[in-house]
């Protein structure tokens, strides 16, 4: 058996919303009561971060950036970037001595009612909320600050 490779300490937080600003919450399996929006980090250290960005999407919620449905110009990068300490429970999972994450944010909209598959493994439910209230759900600060700046940053018309 080989041993799991160590994480990536960059990643991407994809916050996924409605035209409307109705945003996608996903409940962690390993942290029930803890919402976020998509997140993870990249396979490969030359991996584009917008390809981590549509690979996430697609294993944690089963929507394909780049269908009929949500074309690739849904995806937009945010140009915010979060510099995070590692919270010590998952610190297991990157190398010895890597304590902080650079976490790159984007943005998806995607059209109501688009369905939501999640990957059981990783999470517990999903909920569509009004991006304040989503604000104040999420566990994660920087997730919580991405959320604030979504009407300002999605390109949607208020």
């Amino acid at each position: 058996m080989t041993a799991k490779p160590f994480k990536i300490p960059e990643s991407v937080l994809v916050v996924i919303h409605t035209s409307a600003l109705e945003v996608l919450l996903i409940e962690r399996a390993d942290r029930p009561g803890f919402w976020q929006s998509v997140t993870g980090s990249r396979d490969a250290l030359d991996e584009p971060l917008f390809e981590t960005a549509m690979r996430e999407v697609e294993e944690e919620t089963g929507i394909a950036v780049g269908s009929a449905a949500v074309p690739r110009s849904a995806l937009r990068d945010w140009r915010l970037r979060n510099v995070y300490e590692i919270y010590p429970v998952w610190r297991h999972r990157y190398a010895p001595g890597v304590t902080h994450n650079t976490e790159h944010v984007f943005g998806l909209c995607v059209p109501t009612g688009t369905p939501v598959t999640l990957s059981p493994r990783e999470h517990l439910q999903h909920v569509w909320l009004p991006w304040r209230e989503a604000a104040d759900r999420c566990f994660s600060p920087s997730n919580a600050e991405a959320l604030l700046h979504l009407p300002k940053l999605s390109g949607v018309a208020d």
